[in-house]
């Protein structure tokens, strides 16, 4: 996806074309390092992050993870599509209002449902490591409100 420029004077998802479902298993990362991938083992050859099977089954996990973004700061719901399990968001920058998105989706597992957690930038070449941070917070935020149901 490519972002128009003014999406950078908008607010949450404004500015930014409507959401699409990101078919992981077709995802191919960026030459750019501006994204971080976290996935179930074995999952996707380009994963950043190897994620053990989760203690809960995808139906179970799937109300956490569509509330996971809900109440922090410069996060706006951007797309959801439930028949895959599948929520997107927009991460603004505090300084330059720049959108990053996340997607997340859970798979079945016979051990546990499986999560995907891709966070990318749409503007820049390097992020100085600002999706890989947002994607191990994330991924600690879930654990924790999975933890909490």
């Amino acid at each position: 996806m490519n972002a128009p420029i003014g999406s950078l004077f908008s607010s949450g998802a404004g500015g930014l074309p409507p959401a699409e479902p990101l078919d992981f298993a077709a995802l191919r990362l960026p030459a750019s390092p501006n994204t971080c991938l976290a996935a179930p083992a074995g999952a996707h050859p380009q994963a950043q992050v190897v994620m053990p099977p989760l203690p809960v089954d995808a139906a179970t996990a799937w109300p956490v993870l569509q509330a996971l973004g809900d109440g922090m700061d410069r996060v706006a719901r951007y797309g959801e599509f439930p028949a895959r399990r599948q929520a997107q968001w927009v991460a603004r920058s505090a300084l330059m209002n720049y959108p990053d998105i996340i997607v997340a989706e859970l798979v079945p597992g016979a051990q546990g449902a499986g999560l995907f957690l891709y966070s990318r930038s749409l503007f820049g070449w390097s992020d100085m490591g600002v999706n890989r941070k947002r994607v191990e917070a994330w991924l600690a935020a879930f654990d924790a409100a999975l933890r909490k149901r």
